[in-house]
């Protein structure tokens, strides 16, 4: 079926041509990260999880989104995602080669990556993390893949098959829940260290992910023959809204505990991240306006959400959907991982500012993410395009 993803239309080959040109400049920077050391990053003793750690953080929730469509297709019978299930798996995949790929760059050294299989080490989350993360990919590869090979067959698919689809529900959960447990698992980073860091990774997940997947779908209906349906996506926007809304209620959470309970830990990072933090005389403020306008549009957004009238348009919902995943990006893919640092256990402020290279090469990976994403759903638009004719 990978075939079908050689013939396209001169739009298709020009987006193909322009992410491999964010490819390539990525591969030009991290080849100079690997010969200079990650001294190439902005990262430093103080700030040691930098930008490619934030995506990687995020990616595993857009990751984990995809659960909203399996969970009711296959285990509830609800044939409205039918079309688009698919589209939803793929987009898994692509997600999780973007976040192993964010992790090697972290790294420093890819080899180094080897250490966790030559030298596993069950009591570490890093090593669960690897099991789930790889677990997942495979489950999604081969459950979609199969999937979609037994439809263009026109036969049903084998049933193994469906044995690797339910286990990627509770699988789908277990990958964000690891990741939020190596964070609030370190006693010395107090903004982190908070039982209800997965629940709010999940909501996040839960709006982040199908966000993604309306756009995918609203572009895919614009520009292609396929239409996932009105029915799907409002069942979608329905899922994004409560998960949004979920999110902001325990973001707020956050802020009462800090504030209500005067916990410095808790509000010295929220300080930093919404109002700026003055330490020797000096105002910090690097992630003030990205947060709060993080916190504006996607309230706004949200809210608007809830409207009626406001679902009924295409265009609208469209720019609702990106400002949703925009301001979940900018909270989980930058203020949570890199606003954890300030101050540091010592009291000490140290702002972090991405290297040239460290941006290059993350458009990079995120292009990469994409070419992926856009080889697959041309194999899987093509067989159900073939099929309804």
């Amino acid at each position: 079926m990978i075939e079908k993803a050689l013939n396209g239309d001169r739009r298709y080959w020009t987006w193909l041509g322009f992410l491999g040109i964010l490819m390539m400049a990525g591969g030009i920077s991290y080849a100079k990260q690997f010969m200079y050391g990650l001294g190439y990053t902005g990262m430093s003793r103080d700030v040691s999880w930098g930008l490619y750690i934030s995506q990687f953080t995020f990616l595993v929730g857009v990751a984990a989104g995809g659960v909203m469509l399996v969970l009711p297709y296959y285990l509830h019978n609800y044939k409205v995602f039918g079309r688009i299930t698919i589209l939803g798996e793929f987009m898994a995949v692509a997600a999780v080669a973007m976040c192993l790929m964010f992790i090697l760059a972290d790294l420093g050294q890819p080899m180094r990556a080897l250490n966790v299989l030559l030298h596993p080490t069950p009591n570490s989350i890093l090593f669960w993390d690897m099991i789930v993360l790889n677990g997942y990919l495979f489950l999604n590869i081969v459950g979609g893949w199969v999937i979609l090979n037994a439809e263009k067959k026109g036969a049903p698919p084998p049933k193994w098959v469906k044995g690797l689809i339910y286990l990627s529900i509770p699988w789908a959960i277990s990958i964000h829940t690891v990741t939020a447990f190596l964070y609030c698992g370190l006693p010395g980073r107090h903004y982190w260290l908070t039982a209800i860091l997965a629940p709010r990774f999940l909501a996040s997940a839960f709006a982040a992910g199908p966000s993604l997947l309306v756009l995918c779908a609203l572009i895919l209906r614009k520009y292609t023959a396929f239409d996932a349906g009105k029915e799907a996506i409002n069942k979608l926007l329905t899922i994004i809204t409560y998960a949004a809304i979920l999110n902001f209620f325990f973001v707020g959470l956050e802020f009462f505990v800090a504030y209500y309970s005067n916990i410095p830990g808790h509000m010295h990072t929220i300080d930093y991240l919404f109002f700026g933090i003055e330490h020797g005389g000096h105002v910090y403020s690097n992630l003030v306006l990205p947060m709060r306008f993080s916190l504006v549009i996607g309230i706004i957004a949200t809210i608007l959400l809830l409207i009626p009238k406001m679902r009924e348009n295409y265009s609208t919902v469209g720019w609702l959907c990106g400002a949703i995943f925009l301001s979940l990006w900018i909270d989980k893919g930058l203020g949570l991982v890199l606003g954890g640092f300030v101050p540091s256990p010592l009291d000490y402020v140290t702002e972090y500012t991405p290297s040239v290279g460290e941006l290059f090469i993350t458009v990079g990976v995120w292009a990469t993410g994409f070419f992926i994403l856009t080889i697959l759903y041309k194999a899987a638009i093509s067989v159900k395009l073939e099929k309804e004719a």
